[in-house]
């Protein structure tokens, strides 16, 4: 890679500039990209939409694409075009072949994103050619799936393939394009071939709002990302694996700890939000009509804010976070996976890709088992305050405004505390690195989780002894009242016959 970094272009201008505002080139260089979707949607709705040859569209995306990825990486951009030329053939040759197609089509993909992991990675996140090609990963694994879908009947089509599913495979120039798009190929988000074909064909561009909409989504990023930097500015990464931390009394360890995973989490969502307010302007994210009639404008959104911001539990934050991945992942993983009749395996299943697709970094799975076994125990701890503790005294805690406080304080510092503990190992990526922090918090999460486990088990043990038990008395007590009211239904049979 440092070979390639010697002759990217204007590459002292670019150091200068990121040294003056404290930033690396690499971060710099990628914001620019992200921020050169609003220029490039304004060019193309004022010069290239109103052109009717739609190969002059697919032209100007998949130059403009490749040149801003060449601009990032260098002569690593050939690592892309050999993925997308790698897909065009195997549909060019195999496409009639859909399983053998669809294996060689996914094992390549993975194989070579993975490789390129090993080559590459460090002990911190990478701003390498790996970070697009992961992107470009899914791109093509899901195209491949909707290619095959393609050749279904519709009947044997889920809703969701319905709508997805390509009955024609595009040209090189139109699987170019749609690879490279210049707002999508660097971070996100994942949208179908479908939507592409239909936003080049202008079937979004009779809706209106698309500007104001991306402006907002603009806004909303350039404020996450400014957030973003003064926290961090307070909390570095680096603060987390010092002596200094560990001394720290424990309850403000794990606040500290809370917040800075708050920061490091906008990091990721302000460039979704900037991303998303670049192809809202352009006008690809046309979702249908919202509950007033309006155009929605959301159709590739990877954050839920509102739910991000007011959620309490870890599973808002992975309904509301990376939204547009779970949703690839659940429909091109997730649900094929259904002829294995067990949904507990098929997520398990979709976790394991996940972590897999991030790279080697122990990091990732243990932030992914984390993510498994913390929205298991809050789903268990939901069904225990609802089924057992609302039953009992609920008429009394619902009219109490001390409870409703209390339970708000609790839960907000429960979704702040235990952020920091499941988003660690996903920062600090390294076992010698995350285990050190999770050491200076007295592996909270894990005795949190294991004493959870050890009370839920053994109540339901006892509590199903005791339901057994009381089952037990409660037959044998209707058995003996069934046989006195037979007695006594006998006793003027036998007064007659008598």
């Amino acid at each position: 890679m440092t070979e390639f970094t010697e002759i990217l272009p204007h590459k002292g201008l670019m150091d200068g500039v990121a040294d003056a505002i404290g930033v690396p080139v690499e971060a710099f260089r990628l914001l620019l990209t992200i921020v050169a979707g609003y220029p490039l949607a304004a060019f193309y709705l004022k010069f290239i939409a109103i052109i009717h040859d739609k190969t002059v569209h697919h032209m100007f995306f998949a130059g403009c694409g490749a040149g801003l990825c060449y601009f990032n990486y260098g002569h690593d951009t050939y690592h892309s075009l050999v993925a997308i030329l790698t897909t065009y053939f195997l549909v060019l040759f195999l496409r009639k072949k859909a399983q053998i197609f669809l294996a060689i089509n996914f094992v390549f993909h993975m194989s070579y994103l993975l490789l390129g992991y090993f080559f590459t990675s460090s002990n911190d996140y990478d701003i390498l050619w790996t970070m697009p090609h992961c992107i470009l990963v899914l791109r093509m694994i899901g195209f491949g799936f909707d290619i095959t879908d393609g050749l279904k009947e519709e009947s044997e089509l889920s809703k969701d393939q319905k709508e997805t599913a390509l009955k024609e495979p595009p040209s090189l120039l139109e699987l170019f394009a749609f690879a490279y798009f210049p707002s999508g190929f660097l971070v996100g988000p994942q949208f179908p071939y479908r939507r592409y074909q239909a936003f080049v064909n202008g079937q979004f561009r009779q809706h209106e709002g698309s500007l104001n909409a991306g402006i907002r989504r603009f806004g909303a990023g350039a404020f996450y990302l400014i957030v973003c930097q003064l926290g961090l500015s307070y909390f570095p990464d680096s603060y987390f694996l010092t002596p200094e931390f560990a001394e720290v009394a424990f309850i403000r360890k794990i606040y500290y700890l809370g917040f800075w995973a708050k920061f490091s989490l906008y990091k990721y969502i302000s460039c979704w939000l900037l991303t998303e307010g670049a192809l809202i302007c352009i006008g690809l994210t046309y979702k249908g009509e919202d509950k007033n009639g309006q155009p929605d404008w959301s159709g590739c959104s990877n954050v839920k804010l509102k739910l991000l911001e007011s959620g309490n539990t870890m599973e808002h934050y992975v309904q509301s976070f990376n939204v547009n991945t779970n949703q690839w992942v659940g429909q091109y993983i997730y649900k094929r996976l259904k002829f294995l009749n067990n949904r507990t395996i098929s997520y398990g299943a979709a976790l394991g890709f996940l972590a897999v697709w991030h790279g080697y970094h122990s990091g990732y799975y243990m932030t992914f088992l984390m993510e498994y076994m913390v929205v298991s125990t809050e789903k268990q701890i939901t069904r225990f305050y609802t089924k057992v503790v609302l039953p009992k005294w609920g008429h009394i805690l619902n009219k109490s405004d001390i409870y409703k406080l209390l339970y708000f304080i609790v839960m907000k510092s429960y979704n702040i505390c235990f952020m920091g503990w499941c988003l660690t190992a996903f920062v600090f990526l390294k076992w010698e690195r995350w285990i050190v922090v999770y050491g200076a918090v007295n592996y909270y999460g894990f005795i949190f989780l294991i004493l959870w486990a050890a009370f839920y088990h053994t109540y339901h043990f006892f509590f199903r002894s005791t339901s057994r038990r009381q089952a037990g008395e409660d037959e044998k007590i209707e058995d003996k009242s069934t046989e006195n009211v037979t007695e006594q239904e006998k006793k003027p049979e036998d007064k007659k016959s008598e």
